[in-house]
């Protein structure tokens, strides 16, 4: 994932330091109930659709800005399926963030799936028993988004 500009200028003075940066991702489902994935050029692996919000960014506005950017597929985000802190990760060159991701449930409305940017390998829809093999963290997106039912949170003291 390309570090955006905004979050390199808080760098500048803030070091290596632990940042709080809102996150979000989208599960994207086709008129026939497959799911778009998109495999990641830093580590190989497929995974749902992912980013960083820009100031002044609505969350939603951002997953469908992002499954745009990565795939050129044009979406609505529909509802929130879950909102959650992640844990802290530490980067090869010592930068630390923890990510508050918020995962919405897109519907395509549009687009021809491909690799859109440099962050993608490969692009590509998925029947929900046909997934590639997959991260705990996607696999757990796909199945809340594919349940009705309110956003899922961990509750306060857990």
């Amino acid at each position: 994932m390309a570090t955006p500009e905004f979050i390199r200028r808080i760098r500048a003075t803030a070091g290596h330091q632990l940042l709080l940066l809102p996150g979000v991702t989208a599960v994207v489902f086709d008129e026939d109930g497959r799911v778009l994935l998109g495999r990641r050029a830093d580590t190989g692996g497929w995974s749902v659709i992912g980013g960083i919000a820009e100031p002044g960014e609505q969350p939603a506005e951002t997953a469908v800005r992002e499954v745009y950017e990565e795939t050129a597929v044009r979406c609505v985000a529909e509802r929130v399926v879950l909102v959650q802190a992640l844990h802290p990760v530490t980067y090869a060159n010592g930068d630390e963030c923890q990510y508050m991701d918020i995962t919405f449930r897109c519907r395509a409305v549009g687009g021809t799936a491909k690799v859109n940017d440099d962050e993608s390998l490969d692009v590509a829809w998925f029947a929900p028993d046909g997934l590639p093999p997959l991260e705990p963290f996607a696999l757990d997106r796909i199945r809340r988004a594919s349940q009705d039912g309110p956003a899922w949170f961990e509750p306060a003291g857990m």
